[in-house]
């Protein structure tokens, strides 16, 4: 009897050939999404971030041929223009913007108590940096004649209040208007514009502000989802944002909010 060929199953790259940049890319969901995106197949993610030895750690992990580090503050517009144009520049355009920095205040932010200086320099970074990487990846795109995909980073928080974290929360309010807005002005390019948000997950940042380790961050975060058996990590939000980045989602998903909150937002 004649032995049966062997079958192998291949699957797709999602982002082959694609050239992306990922701010905050240095840890956290964007550390995860550019090991995602190249992984997919990008032609080159580009981190980009203020921890530079870290964003380089990351970058050479991944690979100089496929990820590259770019030291770029996102509070500073002409270092986010800076940033598109010398993408641009080396790859020939921008496929793909994760608009993914940001900050938390470190002190608890209420409404009687609101600390002004932390509250604008949360805002530059949060909604100011946002709208810069937005701003600079859509002309690249519309120059560029490319059909692209921007996705920023929101929150659960941006569809409720809270009792603490008021410029925070206010923060991702805007970042879902600034998505909205976006969405119907680029859709004539072909340019879609979606939000990713996440529930409360471990990443250095909510570690290093509660001063909890990795796992007792997860620990504390496990009640916010009502999906039981399953804790958000920074993997499951990239795979999130790769869907949204993809063509898995090219017919007509624009203007989404993406909420990857174990259905919390609904019980909230």
């Amino acid at each position: 009897m004649a032995e049966s060929a062997s079958t192998t199953i291949t699957t797709a790259l999602r982002l082959k050939n694609k050239i992306a940049i990922v701010t905050g890319g240095a840890s956290g969901i964007g550390e995860a999404t550019a090991r995602l995106f190249a992984e997919e197949g990008a032609r080159m993610v580009v981190i980009a971030d203020i921890q530079d030895e870290l964003g380089k750690e990351v970058a050479a992990s991944i690979g100089g041929d496929r990820c590259s580090y770019f030291h770029c503050d996102v509070a500073e517009e002409d270092e986010v223009q800076r940033l598109v144009q010398s993408t641009v520049k080396a790859y020939g355009q921008v496929d793909i913007m994760f608009s993914n920095a940001g900050i938390i205040s470190p002190s608890k932010q209420t409404v009687a108590e609101l600390h002004m200086s932390e509250l604008d320099r949360l805002l530059t970074v949060n909604v100011r940096g946002m709208a810069a990487c937005v701003k600079h990846a859509a002309r690249a795109m519309v120059e560029g004649r490319v059909r692209g995909s921007i996705v920023c980073t929101g929150s659960v928080c941006g569809s409720h209040g809270g009792l603490k974290g008021t410029d925070y929360i206010m923060s991702k309010h805007a970042v879902l208007g600034l998505m909205r807005s976006a969405s119907m002005q680029l859709a004539e390019h072909g340019i879609r514009v979606n939000c990713v948000s996440p529930n409360g997950l471990a990443t250095p940042l909510t570690c290093k502000l509660r001063g909890t380790s990795e796992e007792e961050t997860r620990e504390a975060y496990r009640k916010y989802a009502r999906l039981q058996g399953v804790v958000l990590t920074p993997k499951q939000v990239a795979q999130a944002v790769l869907f949204l980045a993809s063509d898995d989602s090219s017919a007509f998903v624009t203007g989404l909010d993406l909420r990857v909150d174990g259905a919390f937002s609904h019980g909230h």
